[in-house]
């Protein structure tokens, strides 16, 4: 039986506000355990949360950037449930009315395939605390420092059909964020996770299956291993004659397996109602367009521009604007070239890129900085080095040698010019009168072996496009 997979992500984003949701305490990251939480986060009795305002404004940020509806009148409510790490016994979270509504947002899976995924809601809401269950001996600690963190939780339509497509969307998502600067985006710090909901049917079945949610997920390999490992459990349970179940789990990195945590709770198990604590979230038309006013170019508007500025395609384009500091190289690079955008994202793309996966290395650990890579584009671009040549300076920058400049006066990687090149081209010709003859009789694939020659004789440095030249006239009948 063909199955088709069906997924829903829920991403989880920590707002990049100084203080917390509803109290003044720092969500600075790495303090020690339970340093930065106060009264508030802690639910002490008599205290009273009070609503941090900038966290409606990046809520409203994302909701415009995905073309979400926005409410003008959006509550908090109390998500009931009893965990450890947090204290008050309840989540303050939005609900019913969340302040971002439905939108939907583009996504590129691969060179030829884009695709638009819907997205439900996305509302404001408080973080837990954090469970340490190392170096405790058989104990569990409790951390409260996140308690109170300020999140958006992003809920997509159930549009995705391949772990591919969800670790797109999520990339997708991740890019926005930080391009609008809402959230630094961080996974490692917790600031960027994921619930993904998992379900298969049969191919051409309307109904959904039964899904399980795999829990907290940070990290875009992750995510892809963890979904594909779920469905196949999923199939093979089912074709074993079992039934899925609707369940929590969790994701276990080291066996690759997906592992059960709970029995998924339904809404009304958490007994929400509105918070009493807390007056419903008023946002003005005025507070809207002002945001409105202060938005950046965004990863689709600067997709759009260098394809028109550059003459990018649209997959290179896209790859090029995917994050804020891809963007940014490529159009530093392109200034220090003196406005060369095509080749500059050749380089990047094509040897920088190379060189970045053979080290295991970020872009912007690079040693070849983007003015370094754009003085490189120049000396191509007006022919002071060859293509060769440009990959041994381009190697020689990598392992810090300098500029362009730099490596070639100091190698001496200069061209070969014309008056230099005519007496190897001479050479060549009377030494291979069988290949001249060959040439000249209409085997015309026979002139390869003339510029191999030269560029060999030249190591290299000699200019293809003036070799070309020079043969064609001396290979003349």
């Amino acid at each position: 039986m063909e199955w088709e997979v069906v997924i829903g992500l829920e991403i989880h984003v920590q707002l990049a506000c100084k203080s917390k949701i509803f109290s003044g305490a720092s969500t600075a990251f790495g303090a020690e355990p339970n340093t930065q939480a106060c009264a508030v986060d802690l639910g002490l009795p008599g205290v009273l949360p009070v609503f941090n305002g900038e966290a409606a404004k990046m809520s409203i940020k994302f909701g415009l950037a995905c073309g979400c509806e926005i409410a003008q009148r959006s509550i908090f409510a109390r998500k009931n449930y009893f965990y450890p790490d947090l204290p008050k016994g309840y989540q303050t979270s939005q609900y019913e009315i969340p302040i971002v509504g439905k939108g939907q947002i583009e996504i590129q899976v691969d060179e030829n395939t884009t695709k638009v995924v819907g997205i439900t809601r996305a509302h404001m809401e408080e973080d837990a605390g954090k469970s340490l269950h190392e170096d405790f001996a058989g104990m569990t600690g409790i951390d409260l420092n996140r308690a109170g963190t300020p999140l958006l939780e992003i809920v997509s339509e159930p549009d995705m059909r391949s772990a591919k497509e969800a670790v797109a969307y999520m990339r997708k998502i991740h890019s926005l964020v930080r391009y609008l600067g809402i959230s630094d985006g961080n996974m490692q710090e917790g600031s960027f996770r994921c619930d993904a909901n998992v379900s298969v049917r049969p191919m051409g079945q309307k109904e959904f299956g039964t899904r399980a949610e795999i829990k907290n997920l940070n990290s875009f390999k992750f995510i892809e291993k963890a979904i594909n490992v779920e469905v196949e459990r999923q199939i093979d349970l089912i074709e074993a004659g079992g039934e899925v179940v609707q369940e929590t789990r969790l994701y276990d990195s080291d066996k690759d397996e997906t592992r059960s945590m709970r029995t998924k709770e339904e809404a009304n198990d958490y007994r929400y109602f509105p918070c009493p604590d807390l007056l419903p979230v008023v946002i003005s038309d005025e507070v809207v367009t002002e945001i409105q006013g202060s938005m950046p170019e965004l990863p689709d508007e600067k997709k759009a521009r260098f394809m028109e500025q550059f003459d990018l395609g649209s997959y290179d384009a896209s790859l090029l604007s995917s994050s804020v500091e891809s963007a940014g190289y490529f159009e530093k690079a392109v200034d220090a070239s003196g406005g060369e955008g095509k080749l500059c994202a050749n380089w990047i793309m094509g040897e920088l890129q190379a060189s970045l996966n053979r080290e295991d290395m970020e872009l912007e650990q690079s040693p070849v900085t983007p003015d370094l890579l754009g003085g490189l584009v120049k000396k191509i671009k007006d022919k002071s080095v060859t293509s060769k040549i440009a990959k041994k300076v381009f190697e020689a920058m990598w392992n810090d040698e300098g500029t362009a400049d730099e490596i070639v006066e100091k190698y001496g990687w200069k061209p070969a010019d014309a008056s230099e090149i005519e007496p190897i081209i001479d050479e060549i010709i009377a030494n291979n009168q069988a290949q001249v003859e060959q040439y000249r009789s209409g085997k015309e694939k026979v002139f390869g072996f003339f510029v191999g020659q030269v560029m060999k004789a030249t190591k290299g440095q000699a200019d293809p496009a003036q070799v070309n030249q020079l043969l064609k006239s001396k290979l003349a009948p």
